[in-house]
C-alpha cells in the first residue's frame, strides 16, 4: 500500500463514506474536480486550439491527447500527494484528516442520490417539465419530449453507470494508494467526461483519455457487478439470479466495455429493460437493450436504484469493518 497501511486506509475509507453520506459534494472550498476541469480546459486550449479533427494529423492529435492525459493525471496525483505529505509532516492525525477528506471528495453517493431525487420528486408530483429539465442535467440526450418511462430509464441508467465511476472505482484506488491515487482516478474520469467523445472535435484528441478511463474502470466495473448482485439478493423486489443472468447476457452489447455491467445488473435486478432509442441534438441513436421487460418502467425504479447504490456503499463499508475486526480478533 502507498502512504498508509491497509488497516489505516480502511478506517479512513469508512470515514470518507460516512462523510459523503452526510455532507455530499462540498460547496466550499472549491471541489477538487472543478480545479481538475479548469486544468483540462487550460491545457486543451494550448494543445488543441482549433477544437476540430482538422487540427493536425490524427497521429499528432493523439499524441497531444496523450500529453493532456499524462499531465492531468500527474498534476492530480502530485498535488494531493504534496498536500498529504505536508499535512503528515505537521501531525499524523492531520494527515489522516486530509487524506479522509480528499477521498470523500472523489466519491459521490449523496450527490448521485440528490440528482436522482431531483428527477423523481417532480415526476411523482406531475411536474413533467421540471423532471425533464433535471434529467437533462445528468444525461446528454434530448429530454424535452420524454415521458415517465423514458425519464425513469435515463435516471436509472445514470445512477447505475455512476455506481462504478463515483463509488467503487475511487474507493478501490483509495484503498491501494490513498487520496492521491483516488484523485488520479477522478482526474481520468473527468478527462473522459470532458474530451472522451467520438465526435469531430475529440475523435483523435480525446482517444487517450477515453481509453485510459476504460482501463482504470475495467476491474472496478466487474467488482460493481458482483456487489450489485449481492445487494439485490438482500432487497425485497429485486432478483440476484436475474441480475447475474442479465450481466452475462447483455453487458457485452453495451458500446462501453464497462458501463454495460452495472446497467444490465440493475435492469436484471429490477426486472425492467434499459437501453433503447435516444435522441442527441436531433439525431436518433439506438442503444443496446439490456434486461427483460417483465413490466413497464415506473418512477419508483429510480428510488430502487438509489437504494441499490446505497446498498453497494454499505456493503463496502461493512466489508472493510469486518476485515478490520478480523485482524483485531
Amino acid at each position: 500500500m502507498l502512504f498508509y497501511s491497509w488497516q489505516e486506509t480502511a478506517w479512513m475509507l469508512v470515514a470518507a463514506i460516512v462523510i459523503d453520506w452526510w455532507v455530499g459534494d462540498p460547496r466550499w472550498p472549491t471541489h477538487p474536480v472543478i480545479r481538475i476541469g479548469q486544468w483540462i480546459r487550460w491545457v486543451e486550449s494550448k494543445l488543441h486550439p482549433s477544437g476540430s479533427s482538422r487540427d493536425g494529423s490524427p497521429a499528432s492529435q493523439r499524441l497531444r491527447g496523450v500529453m493532456l492525459t499524462v499531465s492531468t493525471l500527474a498534476v492530480a496525483f502530485a498535488a494531493i500527494g504534496l498536500l498529504l505529505w505536508a499535512a503528515r509532516t505537521v501531525h499524523p492525525w492531520l494527515g489522516y484528516a486530509v487524506n479522509t477528506w480528499f477521498i470523500s471528495t472523489t466519491i459521490a453517493i449523496k450527490g448521485l442520490k440528490d440528482a436522482a431525487m431531483k428527477v423523481f420528486i417532480p415526476l411523482s408530483e406531475g411536474r413533467m417539465e421540471e423532471a425533464r429539465t433535471y434529467t437533462g442535467y445528468i444525461v446528454g440526450r434530448d429530454t424535452s419530449q420524454l415521458g415517465e418511462a423514458e425519464l425513469t430509464r435515463a435516471t436509472v441508467e445514470t445512477v447505475a453507470e455512476n455506481t462504478v465511476d463515483a463509488v467503487v472505482s475511487p474507493l478501490l484506488y483509495a484503498l491501494v494508494g490513498a487520496a492521491p491515487l483516488a484523485m488520479l482516478y477522478r482526474a481520468a474520469n473527468t478527462l473522459d467526461s470532458m474530451v472522451g467523445y467520438k465526435n469531430d472535435k475529440y475523435l483523435y484528441f480525446g482517444w487517450a483519455s477515453a481509453r485510459w478511463d476504460d482501463v482504470m474502470n475495467w476491474i472496478p466495473a466487474r467488482l460493481t457487478g458482483l456487489l450489485l448482485v449481492a445487494v439485490a439478493a438482500c432487497r425485497k423486489g429485486c432478483s440476484a439470479v436475474r441480475a447475474t443472468k442479465a450481466v452475462f447476457r447483455f453487458a457485452r452489447l453495451h458500446p462501453s466495455p464497462n458501463s454495460g455491467i452495472p446497467e444490465s445488473a440493475v435492469a436484471g435486478a429490477l426486472g425492467i429493460e434499459l437501453g433503447g432509442t435516444n435522441v442527441y441534438h436531433g439525431r436518433t441513436s439506438e442503444r443496446a437493450r439490456m434486461g427483460w421487460p417483465l413490466r413497464e418502467r415506473r418512477m419508483d425504479d429510480i428510488v430502487q436504484t438509489v437504494r441499490l447504490l446505497y446498498g453497494v456503499s454499505i456493503l463496502i463499508a461493512g466489508g472493510l469493518l469486518c476485515a478490520l475486526g478480523w485482524t483485531l480478533w
